[in-house]
């Protein structure tokens, strides 16, 4: 669970940013895009076959 805690003289706006820059560090962002559809079975073995392949191809080089 993400906290911000209020510095002295901060606006809202600025809490609101610090949030949202939390949120996509800890990857909360991609899996409520990646949860907010139905993905088939077949599209997620393909999607994790590909992240392989690239953390693969990067370990040669």
């Amino acid at each position: 669970m993400l906290r911000v805690k209020v510095r002295g003289n901060e606006s809202v706006e600025q809490m609101v940013r610090r949030f949202k820059k939390l949120c996509e560090k800890e990857g909360l962002t991609r899996d409520i895009k990646r949860t907010s559809y139905y993905e088939k079975p077949s599209e997620r073995r393909r999607r994790k076959h590909r992240k392989s392949m690239k953390r693969i191809a990067r370990e040669q080089f």
